[in-house]
């Protein structure tokens, strides 16, 4: 067996109670508690990051493809759907599904309210993988190919606002020239959590908005698409300008958005420095314990000492010493933020207020690479800082450390 790890195994066992003993406990928990917390902080940070994103991303895509125009309303200018132009996009590997869409703005009329709105034309062909989750009640769209469906999919917040149920039937009303009403069925509820989208958009057949917008059977206001990895966004936006007509940009929803992208990214800072206390902290309570260990081991070192150990070995007893407890400090600290993360998980014991927090419970995303990263950094981290104490054993001579009285 190795010198140094036999002889830190037997400083750890030692019998008897002993100071360092109790010191050496509270070092391990430090450490246990310092990982959980880094390894939650994590977890919750990216479930809420990678929640508000896919609550954004449902609603609009990872990128737009729509034509050029100085138009700042609503209302798109259209351009065709055509095989050809679904084709090119198709291609790219990148990309996932491409939904067309129809943007129109109205007024929702119930019986006792009315409020403005966003319709969002969707045909049959809409990929609603990436919606289902929002969808709380009802169904989806039912779509007639000879004509445009008479449905339409509400959020919760409009709901309330308009004072309707599933079932009921509300009245579109189109301002412009001339002004033009259709009646539609509440088929289905949404909630995303986020007031911005909830209050101002409603999805309808697309059909119904080439018909009042008077387009062919293939226009479109604009195309979603959806990425299947969303880091290459950059790069998939230059490949789709290689290949698309020139009266038509590709615009990136993330920049189109740049309040919650802002946040994000505030969001990432503050947890940077939050990691960086909870390591120092963890550093400074592992180097209080092998000083403790070091001062009450004076007598052990002044006797290996004097049998011959140079000051290399014993530095390394008590590093091994060090590192073993950091070792179970994170055993146990992992332990405790996968039991944690795994009971909010499944159980969702804490819950949040939607109106701030835009969802109803703390999520909790499972990255096994950060986790992996975190293990790894804190060992490194703590492991180069408790190297420093042990410099204090240069100073250790055998005839003063015999005479040391514990």
């Amino acid at each position: 067996m190795n010198t140094e790890l036999f002889l830190a195994q037997k400083l750890r066992k030692t019998k008897g109670k002993t100071f360092s003993s109790s010191v050496i406990n509270i070092g391990v928990a430090s450490i246990a508690i310092g990982v959980a917390a880094v390894l939650i902080s994590f977890s919750v940070l990216m479930g809420f990051k990678n929640t508000i994103k896919e609550k954004l991303f449902s609603m609009s895509g990872h990128l737009q493809v729509r034509k050029i125009t100085l138009n700042q309303s609503f209302d798109e200018a259209p351009f065709s759907n055509s095989l050809a132009y679904q084709k090119l996009l198709e291609e790219n590997e990148n990309i996932a599904s491409i939904n067309a869409i129809g943007l129109k703005s109205a007024l929702l009329k119930s019986e006792n309210e009315i409020s403005g709105i966003l319709l969002k034309g969707i045909d049959q062909n809409y990929n609603s993988s990436f919606f289902e989750n929002n969808l709380i009640e009802g169904r989806f769209i039912d779509f007639d190919p000879g004509s445009y469906s008479k449905e339409i999919i509400i959020s919760e917040t409009q709901r309330r606002l308009l004072d309707v149920n599933l079932g009921d039937d509300l009245l579109i009303y189109f301002i412009q020239q001339p002004p033009r009403a259709r009646k539609v069925t509440i088929v289905g509820v949404y909630s995303t959590g986020i007031e911005d989208i909830d209050k101002s958009n409603a999805m309808v057949d697309l059909n119904l908005i080439r018909r009042i917008n008077e387009w062919d059977s293939l226009a479109v206001g604009h195309s979603e698409v959806f990425l299947n990895e969303l880091d290459k966004a950059d790069e998939t936006v230059n490949q789709l300008y290689e290949v698309i007509p020139q009266d038509l940009e590709v615009r990136q929803v993330s920049k189109m958005m740049p309040a919650f992208f802002d946040w994000f990214n505030l969001l990432d800072r503050n947890i940077v420095i939050v990691i960086f206390l909870i390591v120092i902290v963890a550093s400074f309570n592992m180097v209080s314990v092998l000083l403790i260990m070091i001062m009450e081991r004076t007598p052990m070192i002044g006797l290996l000492k004097s049998l011959g150990a140079k000051n290399g070995l014993i530095q390394r007893i008590f590093i091994a010493n060090a590192i073993q407890i950091i070792m179970k400090g994170l055993i146990l600290g992992n332990a405790l933020a996968i039991s944690l993360c795994l009971l909010q998980d499944r159980l969702k014991l804490i819950p949040l207020d939607p109106q701030s927090y835009y969802m109803d419970y703390v999520p909790v995303s499972w990255d096994w690479l950060v986790f992996f990263q975190v293990n790894l950094a804190t060992i490194l981290i703590v492991g180069l800082i408790v190297s420093l104490p042990t410099w204090a054993i240069l100073k250790i001579t055998p005839v003063k450390a015999l005479k040391y009285k514990e």
